[in-house]
Parts: C-alpha cells; sequence; structure tokens
C-alpha cells in the first residue's frame, strides 16, 4: 500500500472515532508497527494529530481546560444531580477525599449531615466552603494551580499515599471507551490517580458532556471507579457498561 493510501486511512480513522491504535492499524492494512509509528510521526510533524500511548488522536478533541469559574457555570443543574446521588453513598466516619472539580465541590451542602465525617482534598474552593459547613477537612500540601484553584505537585502525591480513603469522589474532564478517563494536566492526572490507588471504592462525577471525549493526560482505565452522572444515550449506556459500572441519575 503507497504512503499516500495509508495516510489517507489513518486520518479517515482519527476524523470518525477521534483515536487510533498502532495495533488496530496493523491489522486493517496488514503492515508492520514500525510503518505505522513512522506514518503517525509523519502526520504528527505535519499538524494533523498528537501521538499518544499505543496509537494517536485528534488534535481538535484535546480539550482545554476551563478555569473553576467556568466549570462552574456549565450544565449546574446536572452537576447538581449528579453531586447529590453522590453524596447519598456516604456513610458516618467515613473518610472520603474530594478532588479538586467542580462537580465535587457540589457535593459539599450535602455533606454537613454525615455525622463524624472527614474529607480530605486538593481544592482550596472545596476546603473553604467545608470549613464553612464545619466539616473536618484535612487540605493536602503542595502547589497551588491558578486557574483550577487545585493543589498538584509531589508533596499533594505523597501526603495521599500515606492516607486510606474509604470512597473517592473525582470529577473528570473526559471519558472515553478505549482510552479511558483522562484530563488536560499531567499533574492533576497524577493527583487523581494517587487518590484512586489509595480508595476502597472510586467514584467519578460526570455529566453526559464528559463522555466520548478525549484529553491530554489519561488518569486510569474505566474499571477503576464507578461512573455517577446524568442520563446517558441508550447505545452509550450499552457500551459503557462492558468496561465499568454506571449509576445514573433519575
Amino acid at each position: 500500500m503507497l504512503t499516500i493510501e495509508r495516510y489517507k486511512f489513518i486520518k479517515s480513522e482519527i476524523d470518525k472515532y477521534g483515536y487510533v491504535k498502532v495495533q488496530d492499524i496493523c491489522h486493517e492494512l496488514n503492515i508492520s508497527e514500525s510503518t505505522v509509528r513512522r506514518d503517525l510521526q509523519q502526520l504528527e510533524a505535519d499538524g494533523e494529530l498528537l501521538r499518544v500511548h499505543g496509537g494517536a488522536q485528534s488534535i481538535q478533541l484535546l480539550k482545554v481546560e476551563e478555569n473553576l469559574e467556568e466549570k462552574s457555570s456549565l450544565n449546574m443543574l446536572n452537576k447538581t444531580a449528579v453531586a447529590k446521588i453522590a453524596s447519598e453513598l456516604i456513610q458516618p466516619d467515613n473518610v472520603i477525599f474530594l478532588d479538586a472539580g467542580s462537580t465535587t465541590f457540589a457535593m459539599i451542602p450535602y455533606l454537613k449531615t454525615v455525622k463524624n465525617l472527614t474529607v480530605v482534598t486538593n481544592g482550596v474552593n472545596h476546603a473553604l466552603s467545608l470549613a464553612e459547613h464545619n466539616i473536618k477537612t484535612i487540605v493536602i500540601g503542595g502547589q497551588v494551580k491558578a486557574n483550577t484553584k487545585a493543589i498538584v505537585g509531589a508533596e499533594s502525591i505523597k501526603t495521599i499515599n500515606n492516607l486510606q480513603f474509604d470512597l473517592v469522589f473525582l470529577g473528570m474532564n473526559s471519558i472515553n471507551l478505549d482510552f479511558g478517563y483522562s484530563t488536560p494536566d499531567p499533574e492533576e492526572a497524577a493527583i487523581k490517580l494517587a487518590a484512586i490507588n489509595q480508595s476502597k471504592q472510586t467514584y467519578v462525577l460526570a455529566d453526559q458532556s464528559k463522555f466520548n471525549q478525549v484529553s491530554f493526560v489519561k488518569v486510569a482505565d474505566l474499571n477503576r471507579a464507578t461512573i455517577i452522572t446524568d442520563k446517558l444515550a441508550t447505545d452509550d449506556l450499552k457500551n459503557y457498561k462492558t468496561k465499568t459500572k454506571i449509576q445514573e441519575v433519575q
């Protein structure tokens, strides 16, 4: 097969699905991995795609991270419904982790009735709101990101690795059947993964706009968490249920 034909096929798959795997291209075109990787390298140099581990993804699907104020204003009713359902999973005496997302922030008013609750967070605004609601709060140390008010860095990871959580609640920028959970920022992705690793049960809070999307940095595979979301399209619900548990807001 001519090089130009391989390029055309790869770009077609990227346009159709938003991403492509090296192994899939090898199988479909009956060519070697080294040939595929050279093709992807050249297409990346031409600005056609972005290479990621195991394949490539669409540049157009790389979502620019909004600041916390912008996030809070998007899909607010859906986020509130998801947050309420998530808060009902928490039991007295639990130690939970809330990451610095807008949907996790919406959980806070529902937590004040949970007896003897301890909340660990890397969200500056979360910590202030938790304190205002008289909820026992532990803030992890590290560097504060200006746009999302999230605390990140090596010190944050070190603190999380020394803790154990009954439940972890994460916001997520993007959810994709093959790429899993992802977010634009490597440092925030590292915080989310560290929290998942220290949790008995992890929940990802996401409205339907986050599905079938890909961000720059993978956090984890879909089976590492249960998704709490608002109503999904029937096909999406069926497909994602093959990879993880989903709890829908009715």
